[in-house]
């Protein structure tokens, strides 16, 4: 069985960011803040159905985001325009494959996945996402081409570890231009790597992601539809990076993968390393999750110029 917290309703909107400013690094106990109460102005607004504290089941997720993808393209259609959105949330543990993912890089067979299996419309190769520790058991399924081939009980974990972005935006009002979507993702994680971790981030050459120190922290898988996103990024900060063994994350065999928590950890014996990455070891994971989220939101609004007005969980939208 599978102990979920409550989804987080908000019968207004609570709080709408703009002009962010950096979040400040963070030495010792970090003093978390709220964004700044400023409603939309000059930058484009985007409604954010903010969850990340939630564990939400991939399947959940993936019908929120293609209800409203199939909305903004109807709106298209009517040459109407409305508010880009952007989704933050944790998930479940589960494994999901690009559309024109290998099998080859799985470590297991499909009828017999340690966790449930999802073959997506993304670009990219197979991945996981997933929160902290094993505790609890409970029923999974294994669904390729919408069909379920198996399910069975396996264990699960009751920790957050994750942080998921699904940005659904119409890029005819940002930038037409598939490289430049996703290299402003990739901007994304750099940025909060590097403002609030003092983690010295880049990208590959040839690959999609981020990374630090030769160990991906950031996964980015996409599709496009009448140029509006939908699925994202995925960070990895306290995850546990065990399932990663099961799989070739992202079809890459000669790179390792890593998370924030992890990197934090190897270096929490120094105050100075060549890597400049701050010694963080009074925090826990929790307020490790929170400075990521924080610094996420942030982020995104600044690299993608809009503003966000908090919204009802998406288990409203029809």
């Amino acid at each position: 069985m599978i102990v979920l917290a409550s989804p987080m309703f908000c019968s207004a909107p609570t709080w709408t960011l703009c002009n962010p400013s950096k979040v400040k690094q963070h030495s010792g106990t970090p003093i978390l803040r709220r964004p700044a109460l400023i409603r939309c102005q000059a930058k484009r607004c985007c409604d954010c159905y903010d969850m990340y504290k939630e564990l939400v089941p991939y399947a959940k997720a993936w019908s929120w985001q293609k209800a409203i993808v199939d909305k903004r393209k109807a709106q298209i259609e009517r040459d109407e325009d409305l508010a880009d959105t952007l989704i933050i949330l944790q998930h479940q543990p589960v494994y999901t494959l690009g559309t024109g993912s290998s099998e080859d890089n799985l470590h297991f067979d499909i009828k017999n996945a340690p966790f449930e299996l999802y073959r997506t419309e993304r670009g990219g190769e197979v991945t996981y996402h997933g929160p902290g520790q094993f505790t609890t058991k409970s029923r999974v399924s294994v669904v390729l081409n919408a069909c379920v081939i198996d399910s069975r009980e396996v264990l699960i974990l009751s920790s957050l570890g994750g942080l998921v972005m699904y940005p659904i935006i119409n890029l005819r009002y940002h930038k037409m231009d598939l490289h430049w979507y996703l290299r402003s993702l990739e901007e994304v994680i750099i940025r909060v790597l590097s403002s609030s971790f003092s983690m010295e981030a880049s990208r590959i050459d040839g690959l999609t992601g981020v990374w630090v120190e030769g160990r991906k922290l950031a996964a980015i898988g996409i599709r496009v539809s009448q140029w509006v996103t939908y699925h994202g990024l995925a960070l990895n900060v306290t995850t546990d990076l065990s399932p990663f063994q099961q799989i070739v994350p992202c079809g890459i065999r000669d790179r390792q993968v890593g998370s924030i928590k992890g990197l934090l950890r190897e270096h929490s014996h120094s105050h100075s390393n060549g890597c400049g990455i701050e010694n963080h070891q009074d925090i826990d994971d929790v307020q490790l999750i929170d400075i990521t989220h924080t610094s996420l939101v942030e982020e995104f609004c600044e690299v993608f110029q809009v503003d966000l007005e908090c919204k009802p969980t998406p288990l409203l939208i029809s």
